[in-house]
């Protein structure tokens, strides 16, 4: 995970870092493990009958296992100062309850639209895409450009949890749970119910 310095980088150099991240690793992986690393992700996945229900929990844990060692890595070739300034990366966004209707949102939102990008580009037969591993990382892209002021743009229940654990930093730490799988499910649900192939949709075959 990286530590955002958006005062002296601005919004394009973190959403360029974690949009090509993403896009790199989902080519990489997709062959071995189907490229998750998102508990939303794979609840819709799952919902839509990409996976079997006995290898669900042992992805959630590997995402969680692995944001909190992507956040200790980050600690440990980030400055003391510059880690606990940015509160571990762990969201310190949001300062007052003002705020968390708008970050809630925003991140319901944008987790649904690249939900929807994985489901209808990998997922769903009609609609799959060789290309989805770069239709993933240019909605990262597109997503922490428009929503990175609202909600810090997370999308990913396990990229909390790491930062929280290693600074032990909690504030509004459920909104990154709340917003992502919510998110997620609406995703699942709109292809269950419209947008899928016949074998996935539920009406209207």
């Amino acid at each position: 995970m990286e530590i955002e310095n958006t005062e002296s980088t601005g919004r394009l150099q973190p959403a360029l870092v974690h949009g090509l991240a993403v896009a790199i690793m989902v080519a990489c992986m997709a062959e071995i493990s189907g490229s998750h690393f998102n508990p939303p992700f794979t609840l819709a996945i799952y919902l839509c009958g990409g996976m079997e229900l006995n290898m669900v929990a042992p992805y959630l844990v590997s995402q969680l296992v692995g944001g909190v060692l992507g956040a200790a890595m980050a600690k440990a070739m980030t400055s003391r100062e510059n880690f606990y300034k940015a509160s571990g990366a762990a969201f310190a966004l949001l300062q007052t309850d003002s705020d968390i209707g708008a970050a809630v949102f925003g991140e319901v939102a944008m987790t649904c639209l690249v939900t929807m990008v994985v489901l209808l580009g990998a997922v769903n037969t009609t609609t799959r895409s060789p290309m989805v591993p770069f239709m993933v990382g240019c909605t990262v892209i597109i997503n922490i450009l428009a929503g990175g002021d609202v909600s810090g743009t997370c999308l990913n229940p396990a990229r909390a949890f790491g930062p929280a654990i290693v600074h032990n930093y909690w504030v509004y730490h459920w909104v990154y749970w709340v917003g992502p799988i919510t998110g997620g499910l609406i995703a699942a649900v709109l292809v269950r119910l419209l947008l899928g192939d016949r074998k996935i949709r539920l009406i209207l075959k």
